[in-house]
């Protein structure tokens, strides 16, 4: 039987079912056929819409990366505290990763398996990324709303692992919404680095 949905519409349920299988089983062990028995098609199928296995992983890839910088955004270009910017940065990175957990497990994890100048690519973003939040607490540090002497690389790397840890355990439809953990994360971040005078009355 002829595939008769939209091009684009049947692209986006092969990305969809390749981030499924990428996240679950690993990019190396997940094949062509894998993905076409998930979506229930003959795997000769995917190539009328896809190139490759590597190409699937590229897009996934790019569409989180691309997904980030669009979600850091305002945190870049806002004015106020620095407190403020790395609560909007970290809220903003949290629920990117909780409304993703596939695609964003396959960023953190599945990289590596891309041809060497595409890991290049990848590598420079995700570096773009820890200098946002090193930036901004280096700022911090700097009007005196962080403790002095703060190690601002491994904050941002703290910061930035306990987020991406999350497609390990966080449920969708638990008991915490994506803006709970990005609150307990904040507050977690911020009771350690701030200074005493700066810390919010209890």
């Amino acid at each position: 039987m002829p595939d008769e949905r939209a091009p684009s519409e049947r692209r986006e349920q092969i990305y969809q079912a390749a981030a499924h299988l990428f996240s679950d089983v690993g990019y190396r062990a997940t094949s062509m056929r894998d993905i076409a028995s998930a979506l229930n098609i003959k795997a000769g199928s995917l190539y009328a819409h896809i190139s490759s296995k590597e190409e699937l992983l590229w897009e996934i890839v790019t569409r989180m990366a691309d997904e980030f910088d669009e979600a850091l955004q305002p945190a870049v270009s806002r004015r106020g505290s620095a407190a403020d910017k790395l609560t909007l940065a970290l809220e903003a990175y949290v629920v990117v990763v909780t409304r993703n957990l596939g695609f964003a497990k396959v960023l953190f994890t599945e990289w590596r398996h891309l041809p060497p100048e595409r890991q290049t690519l990848i590598t420079v973003r995700r570096d773009k990324v820890e200098r946002l939040f090193r930036e901004i607490l280096i700022e911090g540090v700097a009007a005196g709303e962080f403790v002095p002497g703060l190690d601002v690389r491994l904050t941002a790397v703290l910061a930035l692992s306990g987020a991406n840890w999350l497609p390990n355990w966080y449920k969708v439809g638990g008991p915490l919404s994506p803006q709970d953990v990005a609150d307990q994360f904040v507050a977690l971040l911020l009771g350690g680095i701030r200074r005493s005078e700066h810390r919010p009355e209890r």
